[in-house]
């Protein structure tokens, strides 16, 4: 199915199950590098189309800061889900869902930067639908299974795990390493936290393939 026909079939999911509801949650979840941020985005867009209020609101805001993960030895592991505030993330999805009526700040990770900004982005009472985006929202272990209860629906994006090692390699050639640095990085992290997503997720509402 064409990314165009998933998008279109999510919104009107969501928009059959939405009611009445003021706040829509939908949490999107896959492993790192099956395209959870463009499929995102597209179902903003669509849902915009259509005449809802949407946003995005990235678990990637909610990663440790870098001197954070050094000091604990785990900057190497950056991404893995043990370098997140797995606790501020749910709080937020809480915040999100219990008052629909207020502007609510939150966080979004500059890639360039390589940090999380504060207050970098203004959630509204007209965003009806949200986009909750993150490799691990599904993974079935604490704590992370607290957010479940915040979801409306919930959505698995998958790819094979060949074709997500070399979007990944492609992804670390990208920011200027070489071939070997590139798959050195994509095994020693990428791989595995892939690997958990897969094998240690709930099964989800709904699944879409992101295979090319």
């Amino acid at each position: 199915m064409k990314l165009e026909e998933n998008v279109a079939a999510l919104v009107e999911a969501a928009c059959a199950r939405a009611g009445e509801r003021k706040r829509f949650i939908l949490a999107l979840a896959g492993p790192p590098g099956v395209g959870k941020s463009t499929l995102s985005e597209a179902l903003v867009a669509e849902f915009v189309r259509r005449g809802h209020g949407a946003a995005i609101v990235p678990m990637d805001g909610f990663h440790l800061d870098n001197a954070v993960l050094e000091t604990r030895g785990t900057l190497p592991r950056k991404g893995a889900p043990f370098t997140f505030d797995t606790g501020g993330y749910a709080a937020l999805l809480h915040r999100l869902r219990t008052e629909p009526e207020c502007d609510i700040a939150i966080p979004v990770f500059d890639r360039v930067l390589d940090l999380s900004r504060a207050a970098a982005r203004i959630i509204t009472p007209d965003h009806r639908f949200l986009i909750a985006e993150g490799n691990y929202l599904l993974l079935d272990e604490p704590p992370w299974a607290q957010m479940l209860l915040q979801f409306d629906l919930t959505v698995m994006l998958t790819a094979s795990l060949d074709e997500l090692r070399t979007r990944l390699v492609d992804r670390w050639l990208g920011h200027g390493l070489n071939a070997e640095q590139a798959l050195a990085r994509a095994l020693s992290n990428d791989i595995p936290n892939a690997e958990l997503v897969v094998g240690r997720s709930i099964k989800a509402d709904l699944e879409v393939s992101s295979d090319s």
